[in-house]
């Protein structure tokens, strides 16, 4: 949409999708996501396998090449979760644009953004797999990747998911 902060990543058959809360605000003045030099998203997508080298954020187009899309639960705002008022959150846009991609899994980049979707308290959502779904989608909870929330850091749920049988591609 022409006021998005970013435009969604979303095509159909992808691997996952990573959904934020919102870009940030580094990320809205450069025009690329996770564009802070201190977010770890680039890095630990490398690392885990999930891309063949740390791309740069300015490259976040090429994601669906590897099987990867990107979204926020906000798209018309940015700046800091707790910059965010409860009615920049659009779930129901968000849903109807993942019907439209169906990836096998949308995995939240941090438990604030899984909160604002399944409308529970971040310390009542588990890191990892969870049992709801979004249309066939797999929903996942990652440890966000923000400088921010570094206290929580853990790369071993990202490993995890890269990891999973159930998330490699499969085979012909």
């Amino acid at each position: 949409m022409r006021d998005d902060k970013l435009p969604d990543v979303l095509i159909p058959g992808l691997r996952i999708v990573f959904c934020g809360t919102a870009v940030g605000r580094r990320s809205a003045e450069v025009g690329a996501y996770y564009a802070r030099p201190g977010n770890r998203f680039w890095p630990t997508l490398a690392e885990v396998g999930l891309t063949p080298r740390r791309m740069l954020p300015e490259e976040f187009r090429e994601l669906p090449s590897h099987g990867i899309g990107l979204t926020d639960l906000a798209k018309k705002v940015s700046g800091m979760d707790a910059d965010l008022a409860d009615g920049d959150y659009d779930v129901k846009g968000f849903t109807e644009r993942l019907a439209g991609a169906a990836p096998r899994i949308v995995a939240f980049n941090g438990k604030q953004a899984a909160s604002v979707c399944l409308g529970r308290r971040t310390r009542e959502i588990p890191v990892g797999l969870q049992q709801e779904r979004i249309g066939g989608s797999l929903l996942y909870v990652l440890p966000s990747t923000s400088g921010a929330a570094s206290g929580y850091w853990d790369i071993g749920p990202w490993r995890e998911l890269a990891s999973a049988a159930w998330f490699r591609p499969r085979l012909p």
